[in-house]
């Protein structure tokens, strides 16, 4: 008699699934993801941190740093692992440049995503300081996926997205797809050099 497969397996599997679907995509064409530049401007809203903290996003994101920002919910098992994988690959490549980089990922499920789950969901890829998991009222997250124009009414809708700004810029680059890691550090690098 076959062995149930555990649920663990399973999200072990989809992840490798999608990264072998995005290698083979690569192969084959040379634009895998989308890139545009933005003019956002930041919410003045009220998060908390994975540690509780409340913070202010519109100070909080770091001018003098690259911000590299995506939208994730802890319990999502397609997009959000490899999104959060490329972000603490991207951690390990980046070396001495990790402290000039700011990696904020914002749920989009703040019913279910507290603090406590969002630092749980960090500790699983590893995550080194310079790397919040930020949630809130519903509200208030609604504006901010509003503001960077990535508003989806059903989770299970949300696309790959995240998003860089440059230190000292006010344009935002926006990146649509799934990157990896390599991928994401060329597009740091290009920003932190200017």
């Amino acid at each position: 008699m076959a062995r149930p497969i555990r649920p663990g397996t399973r999200v072990v599997c989809t992840v490798l699934f999608l990264f072998l679907l995005v290698s083979f995509a690569r192969a084959g064409e040379s634009d895998y993801y989308k890139r545009t530049l933005e003019g956002y401007e930041v919410p003045e809203v009220t998060l908390l941190t994975q540690e509780g903290k409340e913070i202010d996003l519109s100070t909080y994101l770091d001018p003098e740093k690259l911000i590299v920002l995506d939208f994730i919910f802890a319990t999502c098992t397609t997009i959000c692992p490899v999104l959060s994988i490329s972000f603490a690959n991207l951690q390990k490549q980046l070396g001495e440049s990790a402290s000039r980089v700011q990696l904020v990922s914002i749920t989009i499920d703040p019913d279910n995503d507290t603090p406590a789950l969002l630092k749980e969901h960090l500790q699983k890829y590893g995550a080194r300081p310079g790397w919040d998991a930020l949630t809130g009222k519903r509200d208030s997250i609604i504006e901010v996926m509003k503001a960077f124009d990535s508003y989806v009414s059903n989770k299970m809708d949300h696309y790959p997205l995240t998003l860089l700004r440059a230190p000292g810029q006010k344009q935002w680059v926006r990146l649509y797809g799934l990157l990896s890691a390599s991928d994401l550090k060329k597009e740091c690098e290009q920003l932190l050099q200017k």
